[in-house]
């Protein structure tokens, strides 16, 4: 891929439990393009936060490299912004502190970033709220003050780890809505939108928001497929009930099952 931002070759990780080595990730291979929006779906204890980890430089791979805009990661990384299912908001300050963070703990001087800070909570439909406390918000506009804490430095890339997983169904459904309005669906070429790397359980989220879908298989995990989503954007609710999104998502059901469409019982 010409554009790559991100760039895997080979990637593995074993961990050293008690009761001797576990290997989470092998033979990872991966191009992430620039503005693309991927999503990796896969079950439980298949390492894909884990994987994210390491294109953070939180965490290194045992083998493998990992190249991030053309550097090899070896340390976390500056220029990303980090999304987790919980938003992990400082409950003792206001959203709008919350959201200056980033750059309290880049060393920046929070005054030039408060601009920006209330522009990205009015985008978030979050403008009343700056000065209220974590708790008089819900878990959705909690969680799209986070997503504003982490693109308050302006990130090329976004990694995100089921940052709708604890919400309920019709919050979520709006929450997927909102980061593809941010993520600039509707009114930003690729090459200006971020790259979002985004990982989820959901298959129908990852065929809604993704230009890709990468299926990992269980531990070890690796890849077991990288498909494409040819639906049209900007996406809207009634994609949802599309013949297209359906064979989508019943594919990679059968990736991650290894079951025919109506089969019953242990896969």
């Amino acid at each position: 891929m010409a554009d790559s931002l991100i760039d895997l070759s080979g990637v593995g990780m074993t961990y050293q439990a008690a009761s001797g080595p576990v290997e989470a990730l092998a033979g990872i291979s991966l191009e992430v393009g620039q503005g693309e929006f991927v999503s990796l779906v896969g079950p439980s204890g298949c390492g894909k936060s884990t994987l994210l980890r390491i294109v953070a430089g939180l965490r290194p791979a045992t083998v493998g490299t990992v190249t991030v805009g053309g550097r090899t990661v070896a340390q976390p990384i500056p220029d990303i912004g980090m999304v987790f299912q919980a938003p992990i908001l400082l409950k003792w300050r206001s959203i709008l502190d919350n959201v200056l963070l980033p750059a309290e703990l880049a060393g920046k001087e929070k005054r030039a970033y408060w601009a920006r800070a209330h522009e990205l909570l009015e985008m978030a439909g979050l403008h009343g709220f700056a000065e209220k406390l974590p708790r008089e918000l819900s878990g959705g506009m909690q969680q799209r003050a986070s997503l504003c804490r982490a693109l308050l430095l302006d990130p090329p890339l976004l990694l995100m780890d089921e940052p709708f997983g604890a919400l309920d169904a019709m919050t979520r459904d709006d929450m997927a809505l909102e980061l593809l309005r941010i993520w600039g669906e509707r009114d930003l070429a690729r090459d200006q939108r971020k790259t979002v790397l985004f990982v989820t359980h959901s298959i129908g989220e990852a065929v809604f928001l993704s230009d890709r879908v990468v299926v990992m298989s269980p531990r070890p995990g690796r890849i077991a497929a990288d498909l494409r989503i040819d639906l049209p954007r900007p996406r809207t609710v009634e994609l949802r009930a599309s013949e297209a999104f359906g064979q989508l998502s019943l594919e990679i059901f059968r990736t991650l099952t290894g079951r025919a469409v109506g089969a019953t019982g242990a896969a």
